[in-house]
């Protein structure tokens, strides 16, 4: 009988229960509970709902007892950067809030007044962004925040998950680099640069490693959900790591993006590379499965798709993104295009309006019908991958290839085929859910069911057949189209 495991992936969207059931050389996927996750804005301030959150995991533990099969274990995944703090007691001090709350606007560049950026990434190796924790720290150090005074622990969004599970305190490795205050070669946490900042090292918890057994759930959890107490192993807790876990390839010299809200664009390495170049270009280094590292970038990603539409939506005009994929399809190529990182287009909002905005500020004719606006940020994003393609292969002294694209972004067949076109490579897209995959594939590397990281990958081409994308033969438009993009770019401007 196939063995059974359950993931929680935990997404900006929506958040999932995903059973596996595991044969020893193939994974099959059944989604047993779905809910929302999107960010809770009260006065002024942007929060996750985590008690909720976990309401609907025990909601989902209890539809894996209603299956009826018996569990291996379960483990939680979710994005990075975000926390929780708990005071002397254990209770969360607060809900935690949203990377994209506003209180971090302009907390890294007074920051970096007081540490430069070479010590911080010499010591981090993780690309500058004020999302990540050390500038959402630091903006409770600027405000004299009372919670940070009564804080005695720090836990990421997927360690407080499995905290309320088990009881048990520690952060995954995997989540604990996204921080921007684990040090990658030393391999532990920066007190000194959280002396540098007058940050309270006490709250940082100890690290274990993805495939560590936490421990079972509470007895109460276990009651409450019709469940024993099965054990909790932790999968790579951020989702990137994860899903780059799973990733079906041969060999090194591979480029993934990890395609959803965010495209995580990037190469894995054995050891982290904290090189002039890497600091130059603000890649970044996170930890993976198996003491692995992700040089990788963070591009804005389908993050502007889905703002669009939600505005489009509040307007009256509901589209599927189907929909609006099909309306992007049938809209004339290369117009105008944006760089999806530019600073106006990570909060919240009509995003529509921003990328007319941007199109007016950079002398471009902006989009005016909904096919447009979705094929020119479809073409912006694609390029922006081949400008973060070259610029890996630049540090690196390597040619990547294929791209492989995991995550639900691969649902977006336009986008897999304007990547290959821009590249100029061939795009292996699947599977969709690599996050879900790799999670479950993970805890069972820490059950001892597989052996390796190889073995995992394995078992993902054994059990997802993916879909190749090769590059259309209009290579001298994209070339225009990749030159004309550059110049939207800082510093950028190609020979």
């Amino acid at each position: 009988m196939p063995r059974q495991l359950l993931a929680f992936d935990l997404g900006a969207e929506s958040g999932r229960a995903i059973l596996g059931q595991f044969d020893d050389n193939r994974l099959e996927l059944r989604q047993l509970h779905r809910f929302a996750t999107g960010a809770t804005a009260v006065l002024g301030r942007l929060y996750w709902d985590v008690l909720r959150f976990f309401d609907e995991i025990q909601t989902g533990l209890s539809a894996a007892a209603a299956d009826g099969g018996d569990l291996g274990s379960v483990g939680i995944d979710t994005w990075g950067v975000d926390y929780g703090l708990l005071d002397a007691d254990g209770a969360l001090l607060d809900n935690p809030r949203n990377y994209r709350d506003p209180r971090t606007e302009g907390v890294m560049e007074r920051g970096l007044a007081r540490v430069q950026r070479q010590q911080i990434f010499a010591a981090t190796g993780l690309q500058f962004m004020p999302i990540n924790t050390l500038w959402q720290l630091l903006s409770m150090r600027e405000t004299e925040s009372p919670q940070l005074t009564a804080a005695q622990q720090l836990l990421m969004i997927p360690d407080l998950l499995h905290y309320f599970l088990t009881g048990e305190r520690a952060c995954e490795f995997t989540n604990a680099t996204t921080t921007q205050f684990y040090d990658p070669r030393q391999r532990r946490w920066s007190t000194e640069l959280f002396d540098a900042f007058d940050l309270p090292p006490r709250i940082l918890p100890d690290i274990i490693q993805p495939g560590t057994r936490l421990g079972a759930i509470r007895p109460e959890v276990a009651a409450n959900c019709g469940l024993p107490r099965i054990p909790v192993v932790v999968p790579a807790t951020h989702d990137t790591g994860s899903a780059v876990a799973a990733i079906p390839a041969h060999g090194g010299d591979f480029a993934y993006i990890s395609s959803g809200t965010w495209s995580l664009m990037g190469a894995e390495l054995q050891e982290p590379n904290v090189s002039d170049a890497a600091l130059r270009y603000n890649f970044t280094n996170e930890g993976g499965v198996g003491g692995t590292y992700r040089f990788l970038k963070n591009i804005m990603g389908l993050w502007l798709v889905q703002e669009t539409r939600r505005t489009w939506q509040s307007q009256g005009r509901d589209r599927s993104y189907a929909e609006l994929t099909e309306a992007a399809r049938q809209a004339p190529a290369f117009g105008a295009l944006i760089d999806p990182d530019d600073g106006r287009f990570m909060p919240p909002g009509d995003m529509a309006a921003r990328v007319q905005e941007f199109c007016l500020e950079t002398g471009q004719s902006p989009p005016q019908s909904e096919g447009a606006m979705i094929r020119c940020i479809l073409e912006s994003l694609a390029l922006k991958y081949r400008w973060v393609l070259e610029r890996l292969e630049e540090v690196l002294g390597r040619r990547l290839e294929p791209i492989h694209i995991v995550g639900g972004g691969i649902q977006n067949k336009l986008l897999c085929q304007l990547t290959a076109d821009a590249a100029g490579r061939q795009v292996v897209a699947g599977p969709a859910e690599a996050t879900a995959a790799g999670n479950l594939l993970v805890q069972a590397l820490g059950l001892g069911w597989l052996d390796s990281v190889e073995d995992i990958r394995e078992v993902v081409r054994t059990s997802f057949a993916p879909r190749c994308y090769d590059p259309a033969h209009d290579g001298e438009r994209w070339e225009q189209a990749y030159r004309r993009f550059c110049r939207f770019l800082p510093g950028e401007i190609p020979d």
